[in-house]
């Protein structure tokens, strides 16, 4: 994440439509995984800490976050949450620790994602679950991924491969359906056009600093969370802007 970015990214992590929609999606699918009240749950890769403020409902939290300036930016402005500074491929923890294993966003980060995932289920407790979610299609790359340092987007099928081994797939779905056309046609368009059709001067180049007006942010949050009511049912979706997968670890 670029230094200009992160700090911009904790106001964006709780007002922005596309932010506060997966929010509320993500609580939904962690609810249905029947942890206990003392779940030990790690979440990696936190950025600004609205997700770990968020699973904080369902059991202890602990955060790690690798981007050495984004942690001491939630150390200093979330004192509270427990964080490490920390990466996903080598993490600090020992085997079987965790009850949930989460990285939203987070393994498209990395150049090496089998060894992330394998680090995820390492330290994930046998019959606890590992809750990843990813963005989706190659064709769907623009500066928005340039910006915030992706090495790859996926297909589920490419998102389930990483998992095949020492799991079982619980749920896995595309997600933010009901948008992908029109944010498809703004990535393609953004790659056609110059960038001053799309964004300010001095703009990161993130997809969140194009200009919406307020009522396109409650329009689009509606919308996208409208899905939630065929996800949290396990009801898969056949496409979308991200995908979502849960995966219980088995002992073998």
């Amino acid at each position: 994440m670029d230094s200009n970015y992160y700090i911009e990214y904790f106001t964006l992590e709780r007002n922005h439509w596309w932010f506060k929609a997966r929010l509320n999606i993500l609580r939904s699918q962690v609810s249905t995984f029947s942890l206990s009240p003392d779940a030990k749950i790690l979440n990696i890769g936190i950025a600004t800490g609205a997700t770990s403020e968020m699973l904080e409902a369902f059991g202890k939290v602990k955060s790690s976050e690798y981007d050495k300036a984004c942690f001491d930016f939630v150390k200093e402005k979330l004192p509270q949450l427990d964080i490490d500074n920390g990466s996903i491929l080598e993490l600090p923890y020992a085997d079987n620790s965790y009850d949930l294993v989460c990285a939203f966003d987070v393994i498209e980060h990395v150049e090496n994602d089998a060894l992330a995932v394998s680090e995820m289920l390492r330290v994930c407790k046998p019959g606890g679950f590992v809750f990843v979610t990813v963005p989706a299609f190659e064709f769907l790359w623009s500066e928005h991924d340039e910006v915030n340092h992706h090495f790859r987007r996926y297909t589920k099928r490419q998102l389930k491969k990483l998992f095949k081994e020492k799991s079982e797939i619980k749920f896995s779905s595309y997600f933010n359906f009901l948008l992908f056309s029109p944010i498809a046609g703004f990535r393609i368009l953004s790659r056609l056009l110059p960038k001053k059709f799309f964004r300010k001067k001095n703009e990161a180049g993130s997809d969140f600093s194009v200009y919406q007006p307020g009522f396109t942010q409650s329009l689009f949050y509606r919308i996208m969370l409208s899905e939630n009511s065929l996800l949290k049912r396990k009801i898969g979706l056949p496409f979308g802007v991200s995908i979502m997968i849960a995966a219980k670890k088995v002992a073998r």
